[in-house]
C-alpha cells in the first residue's frame, strides 16, 4: 500500500503536475481502489477539516504583509540601516546581506519574499564590492532561510496546526537558532573578505548612521510589534498578522508613500494567489496525513527507522534526516504537513519538548529549501537573477556546511531554542 501510494506521487510528478496534485492524487486512488467500505467523500471531509482551524487565518494576513513591504521601501530602509554601521567592516556587505535577510524575515515570515526584496538591491552591491556572482546569490537565498525560523514564520504556522503547538511559543523559540545562523554567517563572511582580499567599503559618518537610523525606526517596529505583543500577551498570532498588515499599509501607503491606494487590489490579488495554493498544499496534506493514518503506515514506518525505546537526541537526529531529504526534494509545507504527524508522537513518547521538535523540523525545512536537488529557493533565486540552476548552487556548500553545523547544535543544545521561553 505505501509503495503504491509513494508510486502514484512520484509518477504525477515525473509527469509535470504541481506538488498539490499528487498530494490528492495518491490519498484518493487509495481511497477508491484499496480501502474497502470507505466512501470518496470522506476526501472532501478531511480537506475541509485541515483548513478549518482559526490559527490559519494568520498565514493570508502574514503573506499580505510581506506582499505589501516587498512592493515597497521597507527592504531598502533595513538595507541603509545596516549598511551605514557595518559596511566598513571586512565583509561589510555580506555581513549587511546577512542581517537584513534576517530582520526581513522577522517582517515577511517568507524565504521567497526576502529573497526578492532583499536579494535585488543587495546582489548588486556585492557584485560592485567585488564578490563573484555565485557566492553572492549564494548568500542570499541561504541568509534568507532565516525567514522560516523569525517569527512571523509560516512554516511554524504550519507546524503548530499539525502538531497543536503554541504558534506563539513557537515564534519565540525560533529566535535563538535565527540570531545562531546571523552571527555564523557574518563570521564566514570576515573570514571569506579577508582571505580573498574584498576591499572594504567607505565608513559612514555618525550624521549618516543617524539619518538612516530615524528613517529604519518604523520598519524595525514590526518584529517588537509583532513579538512583544504576543510575548507580553497583547494579542494573539493571528492578531499580530492583521496588525502587521495595518501597519505596513500605514508605513508604505502613508509614511514612505511608496504605494499607492489604487496599487492595494493587485497586491491583494497576489497574496490571494499565493495563499490558495498554500491552503490546497495544506488540504491536501490533511487528507494525505488521514489516510496513511488509517493504512497505520506511520507505525510500520517508525517501527522500521527508530529504534525500540529511543532516546530523545535518537529521535531528533531521524527526524532531522527525513525533514532535510525531504525538504531537499518537495515544498517545505508539505513535509511538515506529511511528516509531523508520523513523528511528533514518537518524538512526545521520548521526552522531546514539542517546541524544540518544530525548531528543528523548522530548521530542516529552512536548510532543505536551498539545498540542491530541488530547494525551492534555488528555483525562486534562478527566475529572480534570471540566472541558470548550475550558476545558482555553485557557491552554495559553505553555507549548506554552516547550516548543518548550526543544525547539530540546535538538535543537541535545546536552550538555544528554548532558553528565551525559560527566562519567564
Amino acid at each position: 500500500m505505501l509503495w503504491t501510494l509513494l508510486g502514484v506521487m512520484v509518477i504525477t510528478l515525473l509527469l509535470g503536475f504541481p506538488m498539490m496534485i499528487p498530494l490528492i492524487a495518491g490519498p484518493l486512488i487509495m481511497i477508491l481502489f484499496f480501502m474497502d467500505g470507505l466512501e470518496p467523500t470522506i476526501m472532501i471531509q478531511q480537506m475541509a477539516e485541515g483548513i478549518s482551524s482559526y490559527v490559519l487565518i494568520a498565514v493570508p494576513l502574514f503573506i499580505f504583509a510581506a506582499d505589501i513591504m516587498t512592493s515597497g521601501r521597507t527592504s531598502q530602509k533595513l538595507l541603509d540601516f545596516v549598511g551605514a554601521f557595518v559596511r566598513h567592516l571586512s565583509g561589510g556587505y555580506a555581513i549587511t546581506t546577512a542581517a537584513a535577510c534576517t530582520m526581513f524575515g522577522s517582517i515577511s515570515g517568507s524565504t521567497q519574499a526576502t529573497v526578492v526584496a532583499i536579494g535585488k538591491p543587495m546582489r548588486q552591491r556585492l557584485l560592485k564590492a567585488g564578490y563573484k556572482d555565485s557566492s553572492a546569490i549564494a548568500l542570499i537565498i541561504n541568509a534568507s532561510d532565516v525567514a522560516l525560523l523569525i517569527p512571523p514564520s509560516i512554516g511554524m504556522i504550519i507546524y503548530a496546526l499539525v502538531a497543536d503547538a503554541s504558534v506563539g511559543d513557537l515564534f519565540i523559540a525560533g529566535i535563538g537558532p535565527g540570531v545562531l545562523i546571523f552571527i555564523f554567517f557574518a563570521a564566514y563572511a570576515f573570514i571569506h573578505a579577508k582571505i580573498f582580499n574584498i576591499p572594504l567599503a567607505p565608513k559612514a559618518d555618525w550624521k549618516e548612521r543617524r539619518s538612516v537610523f530615524i528613517k529604519a525606526l518604523m520598519p524595525l517596529g514590526f518584529p517588537v510589534i509583532i513579538v512583544g505583543g504576543i510575548y507580553t500577551g497583547q494579542f494573539t498570532p493571528t492578531e499580530a498578522a492583521g496588525i502587521s498588515v495595518l501597519y505596513a499599509l500605514i508605513l508604505e501607503v502613508f509614511v514612505f508613500r511608496s504605494i499607492k491606494l489604487k496599487e492595494i487590489p493587485d497586491i491583494a490579488l497576489s497574496s490571494g494567489i499565493v495563499t490558495s495554493a498554500v491552503f490546497v498544499l495544506v488540504a491536501g496534506g490533511q487528507a494525505f496525513s488521514w489516510v496513511i493514518s488509517f493504512a497505520r503506515i506511520p507505525t510500520m514506518l517508525t517501527d522500521a527507522v527508530i529504534p525500540a525505546d529511543p532516546t530523545a537526541l535518537q529521535v531528533l537526529v531521524i527526524v532531522a534526516v527525513f525533514f532535510f531529504i525531504g525538504c531537499m526534494f518537495v515544498d517545505p509545507i508539505v513535509v511538515i504537513l506529511i511528516l509531523t504527524p508520523i513523528f511528533a508522537p514518537v518524538a512526545t513518547m521520548a521526552g522531546v519538548d514539542p517546541i524544540h521538535l518544530g525548531v528543528v523540523i523548522v530548521f530542516q525545512a529552512a536548510l532543505g529549501s536551498a539545498t540542491p536537488p530541488f530547494g525551492v529557493d534555488i528555483f525562486t533565486a534562478s527566475a529572480v537573477f534570471n540566472k541558470s540552476y548550475l550558476d545558482v548552487i555553485r557557491g552554495t556548500p559553505p553555507y549548506i556546511v554552516i547550516l548543518l553545523l548550526t543544525s547539530v547544535l540546535v538538535i543537541v543544545f535545546e536552550d538555544i531554542s528554548l532558553f528565551l521561553l525559560n527566562l519567564f
